[in-house]
């Protein structure tokens, strides 16, 4: 399954007001803050990523490898911050449009 259109619009407008929970830094992305960023949105489904100055990766690749590790979707990569968004399964809070 793929976000339409329109429900990246609704989630990036939902995300507008959020805090970045997270930081990507030098040492890039790696399994425990995958797993972390999987629990916060099973919590959240909705959360914020900022990447670091010091990140040496693309942040693009650093954005598909969160995204791949959490089983999440991409809803926005804008400047160094990255919102993703994923379905919970117990915490359902947010109904896409």
């Amino acid at each position: 399954m793929n976000l339409t259109g329109k429900q990246k619009r609704f989630l990036r407008a939902e995300a507008h007001h959020l805090n970045p929970i997270f930081q990507v830094g030098k040492d890039g992305v790696n399994e425990n803050m995958i797993k972390q960023i999987s629990e916060a949105l099973e919590k959240r489904e909705l959360i914020k990523v900022s990447i670091l100055q010091n990140c040496m990766e693309d942040k693009n690749d650093v954005a598909d490898a969160l995204a791949d590790g959490a089983e999440a979707f991409v809803v926005q990569l804008i400047g160094n911050t990255i919102v993703l968004y994923k379905e919970s399964q117990e915490n359902k809070q947010i109904t896409l449009p």
